[in-house]
């Protein structure tokens, strides 16, 4: 099975986080595990992409900054690309880059789509959408597992949500897959900024017609919603609606496909899985905190600060590593083993405090129809050729794994 060279060690004042063939090409396992232990509050230099800013790498640390919207903001950004150049666009409008009194009166607006007997229907079809991809799957022998079955679970779903058409699904797609990362070098900024337009001029023509003919359906929610009693504003609607569909389709659809091949490579705990002696709900949960496929999570210091034995100075950037602080060794024993009955699993892939992931109720719903169909249906998985990482310093996954799956027989 393929796997990815650590890093070569070297000046951690030359390391350049923000490039996105670094993650695609290196297992950062020992570089995150020499910040944690030589400098947790690391300052990465300025480069050529952008401003220096702050790592932070250890889970305590990570907690500490996403539970303090305060000290450290969103609405600066909370990726680096849009960090690194001056802001996010939609900070104060979307949900994930709002914080104080606005952030917590849209949240409660959209927690109810998001609850889960809301989403009784919705886990319904996933079920059967899932079981019926990984049929199909095991029928042809021979698949790309990220294209022919991870990227239509998560989509189907959130698409049902917002109330996408099916036939417009494909573009959406296309569109998410390009908008904070690529499958075949490193990002073009044109083509991710073309893609990210595209998506907010869909939903912008989507919830125009919504506002003439609403439905039940988290566009229409939106449109006719009051916040603080006032209406959403267009920008409001729109940029909100690009959030969803990027949380709740690329993020999961990575987590499918590492999940899958970190089975391929322990071959215990794919019989641990098959055999039952792991139950379904634990193994989602390693699998989240194994493939972390948000990176970072950004902020920006609204004040000076000291954190750790560093003084943070107002407006710097400061970026917690969410991927390192789930390989934390203080708080996960053996946290290099993956192993589907670790529990507790205090892990950090749907973030921590007022931006914990709103739709993380879906995304462990949908990782265990998954997990489920594979038990029931393929007796053995493994490699066809070699996967491809996705090119992105904000996204960690698989672009590509081209899997053989032999059928359980009756």
């Amino acid at each position: 099975m393929e796997t990815r060279p650590p890093l070569a060690p070297g000046p951690l004042d030359t390391l350049d986080l923000a490039d996105p063939l670094l993650h695609a090409r290196h297992d950062l396992g020992p570089l995150w595990h020499r910040l944690r232990t030589q400098a947790p509050v690391h300052w990465q230099p300025e480069t050529g992409r952008g401003p220096g800013f702050w790592v932070v790498s250890g889970h305590a640390d990570i907690v500490s900054v996403l539970g303090d919207g305060e000290t450290f903001t969103s609405e600066r950004g909370n990726v680096l690309d849009t960090l690194l150049t001056g802001g996010d666009s939609a900070a104060g409008q979307m949900l994930a880059v709002t914080d104080g009194r606005p952030h917590k009166a849209l949240r409660s607006a959209l927690l109810k789509p998001f609850s889960p007997r809301s989403l009784d229907v919705v886990v319904e079809s996933v079920r059967r959408g899932t079981r019926r991809l990984v049929e199909e799957a095991v029928e042809r022998g021979e698949v790309d597992f990220a294209a022919d079955v991870a990227a239509h679970i998560p989509l189907a779903a959130i698409c049902d949500l917002l109330g996408v058409p099916a036939s417009d699904r494909k573009h959406i797609i296309d569109l998410t897959s390009s908008a904070l990362g690529s499958v075949d070098g490193v990002p073009d900024e044109e083509a991710t900024w073309s893609s990210r337009n595209g998506l907010l001029l869909y939903f912008s023509e989507l919830a125009e017609q919504r506002r003439a003919k609403p439905y039940d359906d988290v566009v229409s929610l939106l449109v006719t919603k009051e916040i603080d009693g006032r209406p959403l504003t267009h920008e409001e609607i729109v940029f909100n609606c690009y959030s969803i569909i990027m949380g709740g389709h690329e993020t999961t659809r990575f987590a499918m496909v590492g999940g899958l091949h970190a089975l391929m490579q322990h071959e215990d705990q794919w019989q641990a899985l098959k055999s039952g002696r792991v139950s379904t709900a634990s193994a989602v949960e390693e699998v989240l905190r194994w493939t972390t496929p948000a990176l970072h999570s950004g902020r920006t210091a609204t004040e000076d600060v000291f954190f750790g034995d560093q003084f943070i100075e107002a407006g710097d950037i400061v970026v917690t590593w969410l991927a390192s602080g789930n390989r934390d060794e203080r708080v996960f024993d053996r946290p290099d083993d993956f192993d589907l009955s670790r529990t507790p699993n205090r892990h950090l892939s749907f973030a921590h405090g007022p931006h914990f992931c709103l739709g993380a109720f879906l995304a462990r719903a949908e990782l265990s129809a998954l997990l489920e169909s594979l038990r029931d249906l393929v007796a053995v998985a493994g490699p066809a050729g070699p996967p491809r990482y996705v090119y992105s310093n904000f996204l960690s996954g698989m672009s590509a794994l081209p899997v053989a799956l032999t059928p359980e027989r009756p």
